[in-house]
């Protein structure tokens, strides 16, 4: 395999290269590198035959499973774009994800298709994979599939040919569709060996969510080494140890509220993790304590990366030669590291984008070949994202030091991240501002010791009107997915606001970031 990849051909070479090499393995299920191209070029057959290709829409919504692999392949093979949705979005959101994709097809596994499901309609073509009663308007996925001979329709990619679509919320509320392209994801390939320590022997568990870049893109690396990938429907702490052990696991990515919930199985020190090389972590804030006992119980190596969807992942890095607590360069821990090669970084002024002198802190801007090719359909937004030069604009504040390491401290932008997922306070805010004694609520991120950080809501109540925290939060959970819900209200007489109007957020976080060096994900 060279660096530079397609979704399409790495697959292809692959199978060529290694055919009988075991590919991926799923529970008990294992395929080979013939197989997952044989499976894919299926899929890719079924939508040429109802004319799906290049540019077209492909939805997914489902955990980790070895179809999500089949169909991201498979559209690959035909020119198509593979949209990840959350699955831990309630269905009127994902709905929105998938019309706002003009989706042609979407394919969803039985556990998140029930009868009446919004999701039904959404698409020309809805396909539920599973052996469970299909609902009206749906259709079997793998009796779909069959249907078709299996021949490879040939199609390649050019290297900024859009792949694949990944939706992030931003400050309106409504997500947006990051589009990545085959050059951006196949460049960490190229860092594979040499940084995250993966090559055509790695055994690489994969944990995270397909819909999350730190899901699909990692367990990507992996794959265009021809590496082995274990593929967790779930994350399941005594699960993936027994796999890490099982399997002879070489590799890992896990977010710190997994590391640490790995950590916190009773007896998982004394397991043996001696096959495991390299834990990459990020995604959320790690605290000292997590990282110290992580490093104890695994044994290995751990890398840092920093990133996010619209960089197509990881674009810095904190090796494992930076990972000495207690050292005497231990304060380099709280940094995420220095910028891949490729990779730009400035950190300015954000009006006026006036670059600040080292140790200054301002808003992080990158510009790189990863970044993604714009927000689909939203012009608007992409302007708002990326310069007309190519610096996309991070929304992240923070400051490089003398050596080129990067240390995040806030975030320009309100965005809360917990447990490695991402929520705006605006959307949150929108829910509440609808309860009938809500007068008025801004909604914020505090530490939390498992998750990073958590939504607290803090609430003006309408005069004479009466609501406790636990209406509140049960009004949020019934109208959007309940990682976005506060887990905690707290009720003023008056919101913090400057004389413009806007809430001083920054001062309402203030008294629960006291102690923190860190106020970033």
């Amino acid at each position: 395999m060279t660096d530079r990849w397609n979704l399409a051909d790495m697959v292809r070479s692959q199978a060529r290269v290694r055919p009988d090499r075991p590919a991926l393995t799923y529970g008990d299920q294992v395929l080979d590198w013939r197989a997952l191209d044989e499976r894919s070029t299926a899929v890719a057959a079924a939508f040429a035959s109802i004319g799906i290709g290049s540019g077209d829409r492909v939805a997914w919504i489902g955990k980790n499973a070895p179809e999500y692999f089949d169909v991201l392949f498979g559209a690959g093979k035909v020119g198509a774009v593979t949209v990840g949705v959350n699955w831990r979005l309630n269905p009127a959101e994902m709905a929105f994800i998938v019309k706002d994709a003009g989706a042609q097809v979407l394919v969803v596994d039985e556990e998140h298709l029930p009868d009446g499901s919004e999701l039904l309609g959404v698409a020309e073509r809805v396909l539920m994979i599973g052996s469970g009663s299909l609902p009206e308007g749906a259709r079997p996925y793998a009796a779909w599939v069959a249907d078709v001979e299996p021949i490879d329709p040939g199609h390649s990619g050019e290297p900024d040919e859009v792949a694949m679509q990944l939706y992030t919320s931003g400050t309106t509320g409504l997500p947006k569709g990051a589009m990545l392209v085959n050059s951006a994801m196949s460049l960490l390939t190229s860092v594979a060996k040499p940084m995250f320590g993966l090559d055509e022997h790695s055994i690489n568990i994969v944990a995270v969510p397909t819909f999350h870049i730190g899901g699909a893109g990692y367990a990507l690396v992996g794959m265009a080494q021809g590496g082995h990938t274990i593929l967790m429907r779930d994350f399941d702490p005594p699960a993936v140890l027994d796999a890490l052990c099982r399997h002879g696991v070489t590799n890992a990515f896990f977010v710190p509220a997994m590391l640490a919930a790995l950590c916190a199985v009773p007896g998982a020190k004394e397991r043996d993790y001696s096959a495991l090389r390299v834990v990459i972590y990020g995604a959320s804030p790690i605290t000292d304590e997590v990282l110290r006992v992580a490093m104890d119980t695994f044994g290995c190596d751990f890398v840092q990366v920093y990133g996010m969807t619209e960089t197509t992942g990881a674009i810095t890095q904190l090796g494992a030669e930076d990972h000495d607590p207690g050292g005497p360069r231990s304060g380099l821990l709280r940094s995420a590291g220095k910028p891949f090669s490729w990779v730009e970084m400035r950190i300015v002024e954000p009006e006026s984008g006036e670059e600040k002198a080292p140790g200054e802190v301002g808003e992080l801007w990158t510009r790189s070949p990863q970044n993604m090719a714009g927000y689909w359909n939203n012009s608007e937004a992409t302007a708002a994202t990326i310069t007309e030069d190519g610096w996309l604009k991070t929304g992240d504040a923070g400051y490089l030091d003398e050596e080129g390491y990067l240390f995040l401290t806030d975030r320009v932008k309100d965005m809360i991240v917990t447990g490695g997922e991402n929520v705006y306070p605006i959307e949150i805010e929108n829910v509440l501002a609808g309860h009938p004694s809500v007068a008025d609520v801004a909604v914020i991120g505090v530490p939390d010791a498992r998750w990073g950080e958590t939504v607290k809501a803090v609430v003006v109540l309408k005069p004479g009107a009466s609501a406790d925290a636990t209406e509140l939060i049960a009004f949020c959970r019934d109208r959007i997915a309940h990682f976005k819900c506060p887990t905690s209200v707290d009720f003023l007489d008056v919101l913090p606001r400057n004389p413009s109007g806007k809430i001083l957020k920054r001062e309402l976080r203030e008294p629960y970031w006291q102690g923190h060096e860190r106020r970033v994900s």
